[in-house]
């Protein structure tokens, strides 16, 4: 019987959205940043479950985010539990490629995130908005609480001879830092096959009782194509990145990306989804338990 199969898809923060990406540290550890929300949403009294939503004042982050930002809500998807506040695993993309990919899993499957993510030192003091203790005489900020940038960066740590794990990329790099293993998908299909609008109703009945914290669910309308439902205790962000991008140039695909996934490697692999059949998958997964 045929192992697990996986898909990768691209997700969190962003030069676009929010404008930064979020950091990964000389040893591979980092912190996952959601988007902002960018669709409207429907009022509270009518979320499948009594929640409010998360902005990124309320996000658990290691460095601080520009003081405009902290009240802009975020669209916290994927979520794990005792992440960021969270405490179920699911994933909704209203995207017709990736929606495609994820739509093919079933339960025992894997489904897993990556990022495109900045190297910077450990102790980084975040894009803006303010920087606290000595953070500000670190990066040359001027006084604490200097709401400019820390600039710090892989060439700040290159100049000062930190000691940066090999296999991370000098400057930004595409990484693996989260998976899910499914226990369910739920897929919207168009109404006729051809085009047809999807069944926003029963689609979204269906996901709201299979996963009603998931973020599509607080949108107006529910535009989610694809819903994955995680086993609790399988899913989460990884202890360590696991590279997708070369160790000489973030823009350049690895082994990992060129040999075991779907995916070419040319042009800007790091926004596609990837998916890897029961043998990469296998080797996939033993590459990120030997992190």
């Amino acid at each position: 019987m045929p192992g697990p199969r996986a898909v990768a898809v691209n997700v969190a923060a962003n030069t676009n959205e929010p404008g930064f990406r979020g950091p990964v540290y000389p040893d591979g550890s980092f912190a996952y940043v959601p988007i902002p929300e960018s669709a409207a949403t429907l009022p509270r009294d009518r979320f499948p479950v009594d929640e409010p939503l998360p902005t990124y004042g309320d996000l658990d982050l290691p460095f601080a985010v520009p003081a405009d930002l902290r009240e802009t809500a975020v669209h916290a998807d994927p979520e794990f539990p005792g992440v960021h506040g969270r405490e179920c695993a699911t994933y909704g993309d209203p995207h017709g490629v990736k929606a495609a990919r994820i739509a093919d899993l079933g339960p025992g499957d894997w489904l897993l995130f990556y990022a495109t993510l900045t190297l910077r030192p450990h102790g980084w003091a975040g894009p803006g908005g303010g920087q606290v203790g000595d953070a500000a005489e670190r990066t040359g900020g001027g006084s604490a609480g200097d709401a400019g940038a820390d600039e710090r960066d892989g060439a700040w740590l290159r100049q000062r001879g930190v000691a940066v794990d090999d296999d991370l990329a000098p400057d930004w790099g595409a990484y693996l830092f989260a998976g899910m293993r499914v226990e369910r998908v739920l897929s919207a299909a168009d109404g006729d096959g051809d085009g047809g609008a999807v069944d926003r109703a029963a689609a979204a009945a269906a996901a709201a009782a299979a996963a009603p914290t998931n973020a599509h669910l607080k949108r107006d309308p529910f535009d989610a194509r694809v819903v994955a439902v995680g086993d609790p205790d399988a899913s989460g962000l990884f202890d360590r990145v696991a590279p997708l991008s070369a160790p000489d140039a973030g823009s350049e695909a690895n082994p990992i990306v060129t040999d075991l996934s779907s995916d070419s490697g040319k042009g800007p692999w790091w926004r596609r989804p990837m998916a890897f059949d029961a043998a990469a998958t296998s080797r996939l997964l033993a590459r990120i338990d030997g992190i």
